[in-house]
């Protein structure tokens, strides 16, 4: 752990930097109409020409675009932590760990369907506190149950030992994939309030108002998916305790009615204030991935937000690193669903754009 005081008008000043440097709306557009190669065309005149040139012998079309990506945005990770110090440095360090959950998502799924490791690898995102000798491991088996037990000296031991009792019950991947949110997220801010107590102004406080958000984002996506999967698992027992938005019965309750569900977050005086724009996209959308990326946008817009009204916060920081992984995100399905021949407009439905 970093000790000591923070340099947040340093690094913010290096992050507004990095933030113009972003992919706009516009290029998405053009690259949607775009194959993969003309897409890695692009993005060696871009930022990612060092990932694009450094990879460029080794691999090709989609394979090197998802591999620049992925190193391009782990590199951009280490640079924050790089430039920071003290108090900002710790804060930072322990969020950047959802990139261990996104990896053993990624690991596990690939298990799930018998993928191969080569192919999972290329969607891991090394930014988090694993280590390589850990992911080359988890790579090399071929059961859940024994990936858990690669994870024996972690975090996500314990829970993910519970979860898998449930997945050998159901054959769904719902519950060890939520133990890894719950586990990050609660963990999370169980280590921030040992540290900091609860802070009413300050760094510290702005970054657990924006966990919070997040939280609360997550447990709306992870019900609306389970209600409308048809499969017999209750919402309730899959929420992420740590935001201020729901309760568990109140998820429960709301989670049939999604108009109502969208005015109960407008209703709430710390969401509807700030995310009026956003809250027009939650009414407007009618399929689930439609309310899922209008649900990311409003996470972007709440940390915009934030970093606007405290500039010289740790939020401006929270707001890049989403910012950057939507970049990356939106890249991604594009990449995709060109390789896969999906016309311009169902893949625009696949990206967020704000």
């Amino acid at each position: 752990m970093s000790v000591g005081a923070s340099n947040p008008e340093y690094v913010n000043a290096r992050v507004r930097s990095r933030r113009a440097s972003l992919f706009a709306d516009d290029d998405y557009r053009k690259l949607i109409r775009m194959g993969p190669s003309e897409i890695a065309r692009f993005m060696e005149e871009t930022e990612y020409e060092r990932e694009i040139n450094a990879l460029g012998a080794r691999f090709s079309g989609v394979d090197l675009i998802e591999y620049a990506l992925n190193r391009n945005l782990a590199k951009h990770f280490q640079d924050l932590l790089d430039w920071s110090e003290g108090r900002l440095y710790d804060l930072i360090s322990r969020y950047l760990r959802k990139f261990d959950v996104w990896n053993l998502k990624t690991i596990i799924r690939g298990i799930y369907t018998e993928s191969d490791p080569e192919e999972i690898r290329t969607d891991l995102i090394m930014a988090g506190e694993l280590d390589e000798s850990t992911i080359d491991r988890l790579l090399e088996v071929d059961a859940i149950e024994d990936a858990i037990e690669v994870l024996n000296r972690t975090i996500y031991y314990e829970p993910l030992s519970a979860a898998h009792e449930e997945f050998e019950e159901t054959g769904a991947l719902v519950p060890i994939e939520n133990a890894l949110d719950r586990e990050f997220y609660e963990h999370l801010l169980e280590d921030v309030s040992q540290q900091y107590g609860e802070p009413e102004e300050g760094a510290e406080a702005l970054y657990i108002e924006f966990l919070q958000a997040e939280i609360d984002f997550r447990n709306l996506r992870n019900a609306l998916r389970l209600a409308r999967s048809g499969a017999n698992l209750d919402p309730a027992a899959y929420y992420i305790e740590g935001g201020v938005l729901f309760d568990q019965a109140e998820l429960s309750r709301l989670i049939g009615n999604e108009d109502e569900l969208v005015e109960h977050i407008a209703e709430n005086k710390r969401y509807g204030d700030r995310l009026s724009g956003a809250l027009d996209r939650l009414r407007e959308a009618d399929s689930l991935i439609q309310f899922e990326h209008a649900l990311d946008a409003a996470l972007l817009e709440y940390a915009d937000t934030l970093s606007s009204i405290y500039p010289a916060s740790i939020s401006a920081v929270l707001s890049y690193i989403l910012a950057k992984e939507r970049e990356v995100e939106n890249i991604r399905a594009i990449a995709r669903g060109r390789e896969v021949g999906l016309e311009e407009s169902e893949i625009e439905e696949e990206l967020v754009i704000l």
